[in-house]
């Protein structure tokens, strides 16, 4: 045991989330609760893009793409680059990615009526 909390199975994260961690994964769950953010960051699980292919890919207008991809910045969902003129956004960790990837599998199931397995 560690500073009172008991060990976790996780054997990358070996502790108990304390209230430092649930605070700020109950952010990312924020962040991920709007559908177009939602859109956006599953559209970056396949790789960067740049928000003219984030707009054409969730059809939002521009000016809303850009600021969701703000607030995402903000946050540290998204990462930005310059690539010339253009600006190219990628997410910024294999944790994000699997979660909003298993988030839309879980409503997948939810939607269609699949059953559900592990």
């Amino acid at each position: 045991m560690r500073e009172g909390r008991a060990e976790a199975v996780s054997p990358v994260h070996p502790r108990t989330p304390g209230a430092p961690e649930l605070a700020a994964a109950a952010e990312v769950f924020g962040l991920l609760s709007d559908p177009t953010r939602l859109q956006l960051l599953w559209v970056l699980t396949r790789g960067e893009a740049d928000v003219t292919a984030l707009t054409e890919a969730c059809g939002a207008a521009r000016p809303a793409v850009s600021q969701h991809l703000a607030k995402l910045r903000l946050g540290g969902l998204v990462q930005a680059r310059k690539d010339g003129r253009r600006v190219v956004y990628a997410l910024p960790d294999g944790h994000l990615k699997r979660l909003v990837v298993e988030a839309l599998n879980r409503a997948d199931h939810v939607v269609t009526g699949e059953p559900w397995h592990d």
